[in-house]
């Protein structure tokens, strides 16, 4: 019983390439969000204030 809970799965080469590359496409779209949303509010405030 010890031993089932311990068991993990183990990802083959092409897997843990593909998970890395999922994780960096992520990573790329919320930084781009960040970026959109940054330069979105320094717009709206710098309109505002004219």
């Amino acid at each position: 019983m010890a031993d089932e809970e311990l068991e993990r799965v183990r990802l083959t080469p092409k897997q843990q390439k593909a998970r890395r590359m999922r994780s960096v496409a992520i990573a790329l779209v919320l930084g781009a969000l960040v970026i959109l949303f940054y330069a979105y509010t320094i717009r709206y405030f710098g309109n505002v204030s004219q």
